[in-house]
């Protein structure tokens, strides 16, 4: 598949890519380098990004309900208002991220490293966040109604409303 004029395939090399607004649903992007490319927006419904590097991208308001994440570098990445309900992040590092409003319903972060991520207004009902790393979490004001916190590592004085 060929999307403004980029190649989308396992291992695809689409560092600084502009993707604004792209539909990449069920796209395979197994291990692919999206490191600072621009996903504003785009509809990467039940994709799979297993493995790929995603560093400091932009995926502000897109759609990734039921995309798999495993082990996905989100380091830095804005994802603010993403959907995310039903997502699969199991170990995926989303340090720094900012996940502010960010909708991750049923969405699976077990293992995931969410060390200094924002997640203000961030919604984690039924989230699996079973031994999932919290630390210096921003704003833990997310609503985490019947979310799995077993096994959270989380540093409550120093992380709830900074």
């Amino acid at each position: 598949m060929i999307v403004n004029g980029h190649k989308i395939e396992p291992n695809a090399d689409l560092v600084g890519a502009k993707l604004i607004g792209a539909d990449l649903h069920g796209a395979n992007l197994i291990g692919a380098k999206l490191t600072r490319a621009d996903l504003t927006g785009a509809n990467l419904t039940g994709a799979d990004l297993s493995h790929a590097n995603l560093q400091g991208v932009g995926l502000s308001g897109a759609n990734l309900t039921g995309v798999k994440l495993h082990y996905v570098n989100l380091r830095g990445a804005d994802l603010t208002g993403a959907n995310l309900s039903a997502a699969d992040l199991f170990g995926t590092d989303l340090i720094d991220a900012n996940l502010t409003d960010a909708n991750l319903t049923e969405a699976n972060l077990t293992r995931a490293r969410i060390y200094a991520a924002d997640l203000s207004h961030a919604n984690l009902t039924d989230a699996n966040l079973n031994d999932a790393n919290l630390t210096d979490a921003k704003r833990l004001g997310a609503k985490r109604l019947g979310a799995n916190l077993f096994g959270v590592i989380r540093r409550v004085l120093q992380t709830l409303n900074r």
